[in-house]
């Protein structure tokens, strides 16, 4: 027997919280978090464009990381903020599909980015006679070019697995962004195989990304242990540390919403992880790498010291 459906046309978003003093305190914290963002991301992809001593590969890289950074952090940010003191936190059913593809994307070429620097860094510190000649233009375009594209095609599956189940009652989605674990609780209808194919993609995307990240750095550790020298094995470590910092962070919050096993976490939980993934992530990247590296800040004073005379 079939009962009356009636086509979802829009979202309802729980959010963080009904207590308005907390929501205060989180608005400030979130505004002021999303224009650092803004402000850290963009600025470094500015000072790396613009000072000829960061045109190297490793900057390349960096560089699209940052902007991959400000892009997640603006696909969900803005909405977030504008949400908190509303009622109702209502989302198109076109806008939470763009909001999850936008997010989808950004994760997974993050993901890609971080395993094609670590490639990089592994040419530069087991290679380094070689490294001109092999991080070529063509090639570090071709290894920026990969990460985009396999955000693209996890985006793709994502939202046709998704958005093609039928969506008929509840609407009301238990987070803050439209993120396809809780958008899929919503479907009327078994949704098993497609949180199998989500395990799967989750799992091959963090596995295979992993895997290169994980030789990589086996061969640069094996490398810097034949380093003689204190000074040159700190220098070599320092190269490598902000980009593991980065690894370390993004990987233990994707792994644990999107890898484990459900019955292991709950929504309620994976709100608060999502928000170190697409908030607070973005954040500390330009931080990480502007605060340890040299190069960045030297480029940054140079700057800033011509902007003051």
């Amino acid at each position: 027997m079939e009962k009356n459906q009636t086509a979802v046309i829009e979202f309802y978003f729980v959010g963080l919280t009904d207590h308005f003093p907390d929501k205060m305190i989180l608005f400030l914290i979130f505004l002021f978090v999303y224009l650092v963002t803004l402000g850290g991301n963009l600025g470094m992809v500015a000072l790396i464009w613009t000072d000829s001593r960061l045109h190297t590969p490793m900057y390349f890289f960096l560089s699209h990381l940052s902007l991959v950074d400000a892009s997640c952090s603006s696909s969900d940010a803005p909405k977030m903020l504008s949400d908190i003191f509303l009622e109702r936190k209502v989302i198109s059913f076109m806008g939470c599909a763009v909001q999850m593809w936008f997010i989808g994307q950004f994760e997974v070429t993050e993901c890609f980015l971080l395993a094609a620097m670590a490639c990089d860094r592994y040419i530069a510190i087991c290679n380094p006679l070689l490294y001109p000649v092999i991080m070529s233009q063509q090639v570090c375009v071709q290894l920026v070019a990969a990460p985009y594209a396999m955000g693209i095609l996890n985006a793709i599956i994502q939202e046709t697995f998704t958005f093609c189940l039928p969506f008929c009652g509840p609407n009301v989605v238990n987070h803050f962004f439209c993120d396809i674990l809780p958008v899929l609780s919503l479907a009327c209808t078994d949704t098993q195989s497609n949180r199998l194919v989500l395990f799967i993609m989750a799992g091959a995307i963090v596995l295979f990304s992993g895997m290169i990240i994980t030789i990589s750095y086996v061969f640069i550790l094996t490398a810097i242990l034949k380093i003689r020298t204190a000074n040159g094995r700190q220098k070599a470590f320092s190269t490598c540390s902000s980009h593991l910092t980065t690894i370390c962070i993004m990987y233990g919050t994707l792994f644990y919403v999107y890898v484990l096993p459900e019955s292991g976490s709950s929504l309620d939980i994976n709100k608060v992880i999502s928000l170190f993934y697409t908030v607070v992530i973005p954040m500390l990247n330009p931080l990480i790498y502007s605060v340890r590296n040299k190069e960045v800040k030297s480029a940054f004073w140079s700057k800033f010291e011509r902007k003051m005379q």
